[in-house]
């Protein structure tokens, strides 16, 4: 395994670090005069733990991970950006995506003028493995698979992704937002297998919390210490810290309804199969299907003329006459297939 500092570009190891009054004292009571605040109570007129110390324990708690393996970003979307940032050099790195997959993987290195690769899936957006085989010949920094996939829903298999770790000693980054519509276990069971590996997941979808934009990074705690270098000082507010520790006190109704989720998508998929509109529905295990329909562009004006809005995904490689549904609640289900009946 190579040593994960040699991942780190060399001026981030240089790097002196912004500190915070907050890293100097982290005390909970006492006179603070160090950090230029309104001494009158406002409201949140103290700066948040820059650390999230608090929360970091109570997902730890539920995910069974130790809390110094844990970063908590402004979204996932963060965390991708500070990993690419934090490893990858202009006109010298290079990194590798499944396409489709999420866009945010190409926007953010595009953003950093990094240079991305696309291992295209197959028609049935299954991994091509010849095609995948050879791209992880390349030295990547970073290698993103989105498992459950967006835009289609589909679990990339265990056997590819321990391939991918196995075959390189670069950063892979499996992005579990949607694992807990999926019957597959999470890939943070498995850090102490793979320093490289690196699994990212979110508050804003089984949780139901994508307002409070709190996303979590699960890796090697050397990896911690490098974003936690170059992250903003204080990147979670204390309002959003506080909705998460709030969520987190109502998992028995978040995952009430997250089997209410998988139910309705079940019973979506068995009634869109049953029209003769649809071509294929694409199998999922997230909370959203990704449906071929005959006449994609009839459907998704329809459905907007009733003020039912889906994402167009036909543009999408593989992914042509298709709509991306989002499971909704049973009467809005409800709703989408009258109407999709009457087309």
């Amino acid at each position: 395994m190579k040593s994960l500092s040699k991942l780190i570009k060399p001026n981030i190891l240089k790097l002196d670090p912004y500190t915070s009054a907050r890293d100097e004292y982290q005390g909970a009571e006492g006179i603070f005069l160090d950090a230029n605040e309104n001494p009158y109570d406002l409201n949140y007129n103290r700066y948040p733990d820059p650390y999230q110390s608090q929360l970091k324990a109570r997902i730890s708690k539920w995910r069974s991970v130790d809390a110094d393996r844990i970063f908590i970003g402004n979204g996932s979307d963060e965390i991708i950006d500070l990993l690419i940032r934090a490893t990858c050099e202009s006109g010298k790195n290079r990194i590798l995506s499944l396409d489709p997959s999420y866009g945010m993987y190409k926007v953010s290195s595009a953003v950093n003028d990094i240079a991305i690769d696309l291992v295209a899936l197959n028609t049935d957006l299954s991994v091509n493995m010849n095609d995948l085989s050879a791209k992880l010949s390349v030295d990547h920094k970073l290698i993103f698979i989105n498992s459950p996939n967006n835009p289609n829903g589909g679990i990339i298999p265990r056997d590819i992704i321990e391939h991918i770790l196995t075959a390189t000693d670069n950063l892979v980054v499996i992005d579990e937002a949607y694992i807990d519509f999926s019957n597959t276990d999470s890939w943070c069971h498995r850090l102490d297998e793979f320093d490289n590996l690196i699994v990212l997941q979110t508050f804003s979808k089984s949780l139901g919390a994508a307002g409070i934009r709190v996303g979590m990074g699960f890796m090697n705690p050397y990896l911690i210490q490098i974003l936690n270098k170059i992250k903003p000082p204080y990147n979670i507010s204390i309002p959003n810290q506080e909705a998460a520790l709030s969520r987190l006190d109502n998992l028995d109704k978040v995952k009430a309804y997250v089997s209410q989720i998988k139910a309705s998508r079940e019973k979506l998929i068995k009634s869109l199969n049953g029209l003769s509109i649809v071509e294929y529905v694409f199998p999922s295990e997230a909370n959203f299907l990704l449906v071929r329909f005959y006449d994609h562009a009839k459907v998704f004006s329809t459905l907007i003329e009733h003020k039912i809005i889906v994402r167009d995904r036909s543009s999408n490689t593989n992914c042509e006459n298709s709509l991306r549904i989002s499971i909704g609640t049973e009467p809005e289900m409800e709703k989408l297939m009258r109407i999709l009946k009457s087309i």
